[in-house]
């Protein structure tokens, strides 16, 4: 069956594997072309720069995570956190290329500004510890400053994936890596939660890989 996806699709989709592969600024627009199998004038009809590919791959990246975190928080609260947690670690690896080569395509007066998504994520993660603290999951016996631990596990699931691209080498990443992530982000929270709610988070954990297992299996 012929491939119906739109030239544009196809020009943005080997876009962003050529730009995280091999950076932006080793990118041309003659090696995009070739990949996608169109002619160069064909592509700059549809984006004129290399910076036009960026804008609209940013764009995106910005609408599917607003419209994926819009859908949080209409289950468990131990769903919604694993659901934000795995969220993010896929955006910052299938987009990764926004935030390792951000100073070589931003020195422009519409330079990009990826900080109000982020601190929209921090502060999701954040409203979800109020969530479990709230529903009485964390343990009466520790104090815990719930932004100072937010903070922690952000910076733990968002540069869990820098970790395995530069100290692993890895140029795909699959649920086994993610779940290792989660390892990593649980090391820090769980010892403030109680029995129940490790229970229920592992248990949110052990859902998403039956889920993913079926889905690469179909």
């Amino acid at each position: 069956m012929a491939d119906r996806t739109s030239t544009p699709e196809r020009i943005l989709e080997a876009s962003r594997r050529l730009f995280n592969e091999k950076g932006y600024t080793s990118t041309t627009l003659v090696e995009i072309a070739a990949s996608v199998g169109i002619a160069q004038g064909n592509l700059t009809y549809h984006f004129p720069s290399k910076r036009d590919l960026v804008v609209e791959l940013e764009r995106r990246m910005r609408e599917n995570v607003r419209s994926e975190r819009g859908r949080s928080g209409r289950g468990a609260v131990a769903d919604n956190y694993v659901e934000l947690v795995l969220l993010s670690m896929n955006y910052a690896w299938e987009n990764r290329f926004l935030l390792r080569d951000y100073a070589q395509f931003a020195n422009n007066p519409d330079a990009l500004r990826l900080d109000p998504d982020m601190a929209a994520d921090l502060e999701e993660l954040h409203s979800l510890l109020r969530r479990m603290q709230k529903d009485g999951l964390f343990r009466r016996d520790l104090d815990v400053d719930l932004r100072v631990l937010a903070r922690s596990l952000w910076i733990v699931s968002r540069y869990w994936m820098d970790h395995l691209r530069e100290l692993e080498g890895l140029d795909q990443v699959t649920w086994a890596d993610q779940e290792r992530g989660f390892e990593h982000h649980f090391a820090i929270l769980l010892p403030y939660l109680t029995a129940p709610a490790r229970r229920d988070l592992q248990s949110a954990v052990d859902r998403v890989a039956s889920k993913l297992t079926v889905e690469e299996e179909s």
